[in-house]
Protein backbone atom coordinates (compact mmCIF):
# COMPACT_ATOMS: atom_id res chain seq x y z
CA UNK A 1 0.00 0.00 0.00
CA UNK A 2 1.42 3.28 -0.67
CA UNK A 3 1.70 6.77 1.87
CA UNK A 4 0.02 8.93 -1.18
CA UNK A 5 -3.38 10.26 0.11
CA UNK A 6 -4.70 12.85 -2.11
CA UNK A 7 -8.08 14.97 -1.99
CA UNK A 8 -9.22 16.19 -5.43
CA UNK A 9 -11.65 18.74 -6.31
CA UNK A 10 -14.54 19.25 -8.81
CA UNK A 11 -12.61 21.31 -11.33
CA UNK A 12 -10.26 17.92 -11.70
CA UNK A 13 -12.95 15.18 -11.08
CA UNK A 14 -12.39 12.42 -13.94
CA UNK A 15 -8.44 12.35 -11.91
CA UNK A 16 -10.12 10.72 -9.15
CA UNK A 17 -11.08 7.10 -10.54
CA UNK A 18 -7.39 6.91 -11.79
CA UNK A 19 -5.96 7.87 -8.96
CA UNK A 20 -7.63 4.91 -7.35
CA UNK A 21 -7.63 2.39 -10.00
CA UNK A 22 -3.91 2.95 -9.34
CA UNK A 23 -4.10 2.19 -5.88
CA UNK A 24 -4.13 5.49 -4.36
CA UNK A 25 -6.36 7.11 -1.28
CA UNK A 26 -7.85 9.60 -3.38
CA UNK A 27 -11.25 11.78 -1.95
CA UNK A 28 -13.32 13.89 -4.23
CA UNK A 29 -14.21 17.47 -2.59
CA UNK A 30 -17.61 18.07 -3.97
CA UNK A 31 -17.74 21.24 -1.90
CA UNK A 32 -16.94 24.84 -3.04
CA UNK A 33 -15.90 26.12 -0.55
CA UNK A 34 -11.73 26.24 -0.77
CA UNK A 35 -10.91 26.67 2.64
CA UNK A 36 -12.71 23.69 3.66
CA UNK A 37 -10.81 21.43 1.04
CA UNK A 38 -7.83 23.10 2.76
CA UNK A 39 -9.01 22.20 6.04
CA UNK A 40 -9.65 18.27 5.25
CA UNK A 41 -6.16 18.33 3.44
CA UNK A 42 -4.58 19.23 6.59
CA UNK A 43 -6.56 17.05 8.80
CA UNK A 44 -6.25 14.09 7.10
CA UNK A 45 -2.53 15.01 5.58
CA UNK A 46 -3.88 14.68 1.80
CA UNK A 47 -2.29 16.22 -1.36
CA UNK A 48 -4.64 18.79 -2.70
CA UNK A 49 -4.85 18.17 -6.91
CA UNK A 50 -6.90 21.22 -8.46
CA UNK A 51 -6.34 23.11 -11.74
CA UNK A 52 -7.85 26.64 -9.68
CA UNK A 53 -4.68 28.61 -9.20
CA UNK A 54 -6.82 30.59 -6.16
CA UNK A 55 -6.29 27.78 -4.35
CA UNK A 56 -2.73 27.67 -4.40
CA UNK A 57 -2.38 30.90 -2.98
CA UNK A 58 -3.64 30.47 0.36
CA UNK A 59 -1.87 30.48 3.24
CA UNK A 60 -1.30 26.79 4.54
CA UNK A 61 -0.26 25.66 1.08
CA UNK A 62 2.11 28.59 0.45
CA UNK A 63 3.80 28.07 3.60
CA UNK A 64 4.21 24.17 2.63
CA UNK A 65 2.00 22.86 5.72
CA UNK A 66 -0.56 21.40 3.00
CA UNK A 67 0.67 19.79 0.12
CA UNK A 68 -0.93 20.67 -3.59
CA UNK A 69 -0.49 20.32 -7.05
CA UNK A 70 -1.58 22.76 -9.50
CA UNK A 71 -2.51 20.57 -13.05
CA UNK A 72 -1.71 21.92 -16.34
CA UNK A 73 -3.77 19.75 -18.29
CA UNK A 74 -7.24 18.99 -18.46
CA UNK A 75 -7.09 15.54 -20.11
CA UNK A 76 -7.14 13.07 -16.90
CA UNK A 77 -4.42 10.87 -18.32
CA UNK A 78 -1.86 13.57 -18.48
CA UNK A 79 -3.15 14.92 -15.33
CA UNK A 80 -2.49 11.42 -13.91
CA UNK A 81 1.26 11.28 -15.25
CA UNK A 82 2.03 14.67 -13.91
CA UNK A 83 0.67 13.32 -10.58
CA UNK A 84 2.94 10.23 -10.83
CA UNK A 85 5.73 12.66 -11.76
CA UNK A 86 5.97 15.02 -9.07
CA UNK A 87 5.63 13.06 -6.37
CA UNK A 88 7.85 10.30 -8.17
CA UNK A 89 5.29 7.64 -7.25
CA UNK A 90 5.23 5.45 -10.58
CA UNK A 91 7.49 2.54 -8.25
CA UNK A 92 4.08 2.68 -5.87
CA UNK A 93 1.23 1.62 -7.40
CA UNK A 94 -0.82 -0.81 -6.47
CA UNK A 95 -3.25 -1.34 -9.45
CA UNK A 96 -6.91 -2.63 -8.28
CA UNK A 97 -6.47 -2.24 -4.75
CA UNK A 98 -8.94 0.39 -4.08
CA UNK A 99 -12.77 0.84 -5.04
CA UNK A 100 -13.21 3.09 -8.02
CA UNK A 101 -16.30 4.34 -6.81
CA UNK A 102 -15.92 4.57 -3.01
CA UNK A 103 -12.25 3.97 -2.56
CA UNK A 104 -12.44 1.90 -0.15
CA UNK A 105 -10.04 -0.85 -0.17
CA UNK A 106 -10.84 -3.93 -1.96
CA UNK A 107 -10.94 -7.53 -0.18
CA UNK A 108 -10.52 -11.07 -1.85
CA UNK A 109 -13.43 -13.23 -2.27
CA UNK A 110 -13.66 -16.70 -3.11
CA UNK A 111 -16.24 -17.75 -6.46
CA UNK A 112 -18.85 -18.79 -4.15
CA UNK A 113 -19.33 -15.40 -2.10
CA UNK A 114 -20.13 -13.75 -5.28
CA UNK A 115 -21.62 -16.46 -7.57
CA UNK A 116 -25.25 -15.08 -6.52
CA UNK A 117 -24.49 -11.20 -7.59
CA UNK A 118 -22.63 -11.83 -11.07
CA UNK A 119 -23.56 -13.01 -14.17
CA UNK A 120 -22.95 -16.40 -15.09
CA UNK A 121 -20.97 -15.90 -17.93
CA UNK A 122 -18.63 -14.50 -15.46
CA UNK A 123 -18.96 -17.07 -12.88
CA UNK A 124 -18.11 -19.62 -15.80
CA UNK A 125 -15.59 -17.75 -16.62
CA UNK A 126 -12.99 -15.74 -14.11
CA UNK A 127 -12.17 -17.62 -10.42
CA UNK A 128 -10.72 -14.34 -8.68
CA UNK A 129 -13.01 -11.40 -7.20
CA UNK A 130 -12.73 -8.45 -5.21
CA UNK A 131 -15.29 -6.54 -3.16
CA UNK A 132 -15.28 -3.25 -1.63
CA UNK A 133 -16.68 -4.15 2.19
CA UNK A 134 -17.80 -0.24 2.11
CA UNK A 135 -20.07 -0.37 -1.33
CA UNK A 136 -19.92 -3.89 -1.95
CA UNK A 137 -19.67 -3.27 -5.52
CA UNK A 138 -17.39 -6.51 -6.97
CA UNK A 139 -14.38 -6.58 -9.25
CA UNK A 140 -12.99 -9.19 -11.95
CA UNK A 141 -10.39 -9.36 -14.66
CA UNK A 142 -12.49 -9.20 -17.63
CA UNK A 143 -12.16 -7.51 -21.09
CA UNK A 144 -12.18 -3.86 -19.37
CA UNK A 145 -8.90 -5.29 -16.94
CA UNK A 146 -6.38 -5.62 -20.15
CA UNK A 147 -7.91 -2.28 -20.97
CA UNK A 148 -7.17 -0.35 -17.84
CA UNK A 149 -3.96 -2.21 -17.74
CA UNK A 150 -3.14 -0.64 -21.26
CA UNK A 151 -4.37 3.07 -19.89
CA UNK A 152 -1.97 2.27 -17.01
CA UNK A 153 1.21 1.61 -19.19
CA UNK A 154 0.36 4.45 -20.99
CA UNK A 155 0.37 7.08 -18.31
CA UNK A 156 3.58 9.39 -19.28
CA UNK A 157 5.75 9.71 -16.17
CA UNK A 158 8.50 11.82 -17.96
Amino acid sequence: MNAFKFIIDCNAGKLVKWLRMLGYDTVFFKGDDDAEMVSAALSENRIIVTRDTGIMKRRLITSGKVSAVLLTSEIAQVQVGQVLRIFHTGDCISPFTRCMECNGLLEERKKEEVKERIPPYVYKTQDKYMECPTCRRIYWKGTHWQAMMDKISSFKIE
